[in-house]
């Protein structure tokens, strides 16, 4: 989902901490730290939390809440938190499994009759923990358009029927693939179950108990949004304010909106095993629950910064080792705001680094360094280290796009007789994603998703039966080939697609969409 940049440059708020124990970095290193991080990357504000040992060591907030306000970031300062909601879903399922109201091996078709993927078998044998842990054979991001970008009218009893016809791309419980739509599917079954919505659930079983009195399961859920951050994306070359909208239907899987101050609280009980309050008095989850969400589930490729030895998938969280020690971790990210959850509990730390700005490579900066302060490790530049990554990253998109283009550029100035646009209009139909309209508009082809408006843009010869689709929200930065098939006649029957840049977001999954012209039969 999705993917975030900006500057910042004014600390604000720290809190109090209380007792001898302090951060591993001392305050004015952390604040040198994030300063240069924001400025590297481009990012606007961030806000930082450090646990330790059970007490927050760190907190403050950095830089700008938007470009347009100029207003400061400080610890209340409410942020997107994207997919680390998902660990949030499966907590609440967790809190009814104790409660005896569910198993996680009980099947998804037995809580939703409506249920149904591409194989029979598989629809079958779906249970709740295989809608938690990205092993159902799915490719990677399947039918995140119908969810992203943000403007999909989609409904969630139709998406559900829709992931029927999302083909498998490996086999069942074989192989990690990350996906967004099942995490829906989870939220259904936690609604289900308990009688109120996911969103009520996460709010008042989960939430207010720990203290988390102003987090919202969803932006329009929060109750003052005088200080929340805009989102921000490159437009252009320059860093601009973007929409932030999220569909309601997915907070599941990624809607949460909280902040340092009130998500320090849901990391310190993650560390104590789902007790909280006064002498851990209190309990969200039993340690049972706990050790489940945190055990293996589906394996991962390894490789890694700290000499891990494996990778894997739990419940609603990464898991593996760093530097002899078990990782707990989630990154999120959506249009324009990126975040990330780091525990590792043995060292009883947990940090925390919340982003208005699309660069995984700014958090990833953060958190890295000061891990390296926990573990001895000295004399490594991770803010370096990372921007010549994104460098490196990003001039090997720029060399594919710029070829792309100019193949285009060349085709407009040849005089060889140009393609006849009308052989491509029509209505061609995706059974998952929709209707997409392609029709000339003063004398250009023009690509328009009826269920998304965002997708829409002008679509430029290319090659052969080839066009490319440039997006008119240049914010999205995934502009994408359409490859028509034709009659006998050399007219358009249907259409797929495919990104252009290897950079583009994985939940624009253009790769999965075929579409049929209406009135052809699917050839």
């Amino acid at each position: 989902m999705n993917k975030i940049k900006t500057i910042f440059f004014f600390l604000f708020v720290i809190l109090a901490v209380s007792g001898p124990v302090r951060a591993q970095l001392s305050e004015n290193q952390m604040d040198s730290l994030v300063k240069k991080t924001l400025v590297t990357f481009n990012v606007p504000g961030i806000s930082l939390v450090v646990v330790k040992d059970g007490k927050v060591v760190h907190m403050k907030g950095y830089g700008l809440r938007s470009l347009q306000t100029k207003a400061p970031v400080d610890v209340h300062t409410f942020f997107g938190i994207a997919s680390n909601s998902k660990a949030f879903t499966a907590a609440g399922l967790g809190i009814l499994v104790d409660e005896g109201k569910l198993n996680w091996d009980d099947k998804v078709v037995d809580l939703i009759p409506g249920f149904k993927l591409y194989n029979s078998y598989v629809t079958q044998e779906f249970t709740i923990r295989d809608l938690l842990t990205h092993r159902s054979g799915l490719g990677l991001g399947a039918g995140d358009l119908m969810i992203f970008p943000d403007s999909n009218r989609v409904t969630k009893s139709e998406l559900i029927h829709n992931l029927r016809y999302l083909k498998p791309v490996s086999a069942f419980r074989t192989k990690f693939d990350y996906d967004n739509l099942l995490y829906i599917v989870a939220g259904e079954v936690l609604a289900k179950v308990s009688g109120m919505s996911w969103e009520e659930f996460i709010e008042n079983r989960i939430m207010r108990p720990l203290g988390m009195d102003q987090s919202a399961a969803s932006y329009p859920r929060l109750k003052d949004k005088v200080n929340s951050i805009d989102a921000h994306a490159p437009v252009d070359g320059a860093l601009k304010v973007i929409s932030k909208g999220f569909p309601e239907i997915s907070n599941a899987a990624g809607g949460i909106w909280t902040n340092a101050d009130e998500l320090s609280k849901w990391v310190i009980m993650q560390m104590n095993g789902g007790k909280y309050g006064e002498s851990l008095a209190k309990k969200l989850f039993s340690p049972e629950v706990h050790e489940e969400m945190w055990s293996p589930q589906t394996i991962m490729p390894g490789g890694g910064l700290y000499r891990n030895h494996f990778r894997s998938y739990g419940l609603g969280w990464f898991l593996g080792d760093e530097n002899g020690y078990l990782e707990v971790e989630h990154t999120g990210g959506l249009s324009g705001i990126v975040s990330q959850v780091t525990l590792i509990p043995e060292m009883k730390l947990g940090i925390i680094v919340l982003t208005n700005q699309e660069s995984g490579y700014a958090f990833t900066s953060i958190t890295n360094s000061i891990k390296d302060s926990y573990f001895g490790i000295k004399g490594k530049d991770r803010i370096k280290a990372y921007k010549e990554l994104e460098k490196q990253h990003e001039a090997e998109g720029k060399k594919v796009t710029e070829a792309v283009w100019d193949a285009i550029k060349l085709q407009q100035k040849k005089s060889v007789e140009k393609p006849d646009l009308s052989r491509y209009e029509g209505l061609f139909r995706d059974s998952w994603f929709g209707e997409v309209q392609i029709q000339q508009r003063e004398g250009k082809l023009w690509f328009q998703s009826l269920n998304s408006p965002k997708l829409e843009g002008e679509m430029l010869f290319y090659k052969g039966n080839t066009f490319v689709v440039k997006w008119a929200q240049r914010s999205m930065n995934a502009d994408a080939f359409a490859i028509f098939s034709l009659d006998k006649e050399g007219k358009a029957t249907g259409m797929k697609m495919e990104a252009i840049s290897p950079l583009t977001d994985f939940s624009y999954d253009f790769q999965d969409l075929d579409f049929t012209k209406k009135g052809q039969n699917k050839i």
